[in-house]
């Protein structure tokens, strides 16, 4: 148990939130695995649960009004219709104006080449406004499911879908983070082709009224360390690269 989670983390907690998003991370075993993407997102954000004023800042959302009210660990992001499946974000942060759904990254996107699958239930006129880009990258990928070949785009397209209607039921602002890591024993190539797709998806979506922003996880731990946080933030993300090496 203290291999699994980083002094700090509330491990209560964290089982609570695993429990509650039925992934069942903890009881499979998958958590403990060296090369889980859930263990480096609980043990990320776990530690601000209960420190949500202390979280750094994400790049590229300078402009956002910060610290946050509150930090959570998988948080399902609802659509506006009873039954089915719903996304489950790996965190929300939650600020004055904001809600900002996770989709945090480890190896997955350098496992398998993607194939976009998305049922006709995402064409329901139930979006709201400005959401045209994301609907226009919806349509795109069924005309060609393997367009990304390491970017898991159509589930990016559902978490901006579910972020939507969650923001307007608090009355927040919604935001799509893509967190990724970068582990040194995959090719320099593969991430860096994963970065143009990155990059391609995120002008695509530009515009919209879900705002979508991506980062890599050594970029955002950089942050940990700036004159403005502690030294306790900056000593949690020097834990995070030892364990993690994001």
């Amino acid at each position: 148990m203290s291999e699994r989670f980083l002094p700090g983390v509330p491990q209560y907690l964290v089982h609570q939130a695993l429990d509650r998003a039925g992934g069942n991370e903890i009881a499979s075993g998958k958590i403990d695995s060296p090369e889980s993407s859930a263990a480096l997102a609980v043990n990320g954000f776990g530690w601000f649960i209960e420190r949500p004023a202390l979280l750094p800042p994400f790049p590229g959302l300078d402009d956002l009004k910060w610290p946050p009210v509150s930090v959570e660990i998988e948080r399902q992001m609802r659509f506006p219709w009873n039954g089915g499946r719903h996304p489950w974000l790996d965190a929300a942060v939650v600020t004055d104006s904001c809600l900002i759904g996770v989709e945090s990254k480890r190896f997955e996107p350098f496992r398998d080449t993607k194939h976009a699958i998305l049922s006709n239930a995402y064409d329901r006129d139930v979006w709201g406004a400005e959401m045209d880009p994301w609907c226009a990258m919806r349509n795109g990928l069924r005309l060609a499911p393997s367009s990304f070949r390491y970017l898991d785009a159509a589930q990016l397209v559902k978490h901006a879908f579910g972020l939507v209607t969650e923001a307007q039921r608090i009355s927040r602002a919604p935001v799509l983070v893509y967190l990724f890591a970068e582990p040194s024993r995959v090719s320099a190539s593969a991430r860096s082709e994963h970065r143009a797709e990155i990059e391609a998806f995120s002008v695509a979506v530009s515009g919209a009224r879900v705002r979508f922003a991506a980062a890599s996880w050594s970029e955002w731990l950089m942050r940990f360390s700036s004159p403005a946080t502690s030294p306790e933030v900056a000593a949690h993300a020097e834990a995070l690269r030892r364990k993690f090496e994001p």
